[in-house]
């Protein structure tokens, strides 16, 4: 009897984890952008239309973009904008794609914990969905992607991203999508961003068309910040970024750095390491003029350098 009960226990919840996939699919298209290997993307509600959210690293062509929706129709669609730090396109479809189609915008999922069972869905090809499926083991954020850009947090999950699934999105066991799997995010096969990334990055691809990023023009390498100079300068950080390169012509240029600074604080925080300097390259201080101590010959010096946009 024991077996029987738990056999139609898990027999239950197979049937609802099938349901859950076929509920998210109306939600999911093939992205055909690159020679080789098509992946994945998600019909995505905009406050004014429905967009195609996928990876950037499978967008390589910007001309010639055909998306598979969920029943098999094939149209062209349009780059709005990409974001290369962490890893999101957008795409247009034509006005009157999803007419008719079975097809609609994800639904947004809520807060994951680790624990949390999800589903990874990939619609590679026209043949249809595959799932991955595994639980969540961890959450971690606000961090930066490790191509620098800042990001309200990623999920790692015990799931397998297999070719054509970037672009694709992690589902919880109510059916709506709590992120968009990435194969390149982070240094980790299989790796989500929040919802809430997903709106933010596709608001601002359709205002700029990029995501608008801070900088300076200068080359770095974190190193220790002996005592006695931090002492000198004030300041009780134990390391600092030592500028080993400084593009002519660039803001750092323009504004004094030069090879062989010490950067110990922009305005008054501690710059320890690159991502305590990149947290202060912020895009609403495009154009502002900062102020820098630098240690410069053992002497504490401030420069003004006003912060440019990276192209």
């Amino acid at each position: 009897m024991a077996d029987e009960t738990t056999a139609n226990t898990l027999g239950a919840f197979s049937d609802q984890l099938a349901d859950v996939v076929a509920q998210a699919a109306r939600s999911i298209v093939t992205v055909a952008a690159r020679a080789r290997q098509t992946a994945t993307g998600i019909l995505w509600q905009t406050e004014n239309e429905t967009i195609v959210m996928t990876a950037d690293h499978v967008v390589e062509r910007e001309d010639d973009i055909k998306v598979v929706l969920p029943d098999g129709k094939e149209v062209r669609a349009q780059l709005i904008g990409r974001d290369p730090g962490t890893d999101l396109a957008a795409l247009r479809l034509p006005a009157d794609a999803l007419a008719g189609v079975d097809a609609q915008p994800a639904k947004r999922g809520g807060t994951l914990r680790p624990g949390h069972l999800v589903v990874a869905i990939g619609r590679p090809s026209k043949d249809g969905v595959r799932v991955s499926f595994g639980a969540v083991s961890a959450v971690e954020g606000p961090r930066r992607s490790w191509h620098g850009s800042e990001i309200e947090s990623v999920i790692y999950a015990d799931v397998t991203l297999y070719p054509g699934f970037s672009g694709g999105p992690l589902v919880d066991l109510a059916g709506n999508v709590v992120g968009l799997n990435s194969s390149h995010l982070t240094r980790q096969n299989s790796s989500a961003l929040p919802a809430v990334t997903l709106d933010r990055v596709a608001k601002t691809l359709l205002t700029h068309g990029r995501v608008r990023r801070g900088y300076l023009g200068v080359g770095t390498q974190q190193v220790p910040l002996p005592e006695a100079l931090a002492q000198k300068a004030g300041l009780t950080q134990e390391s600092a970024l030592l500028v080993v390169n400084v593009e002519a012509g660039s803001p750092a240029d323009k504004g004094g750095l030069m090879l062989g600074d010490l950067i110990v604080l922009v305005g008054d925080q501690p710059i320890i390491d690159v991502d305590s300097l990149r947290a202060q390259l912020s895009s609403d201080k495009l154009g502002q003029a900062i102020s820098m101590r630098v240690i410069r010959g053992g002497e504490p010096q401030e420069l003004s350098v006003t912060i440019g946009e990276r192209q």
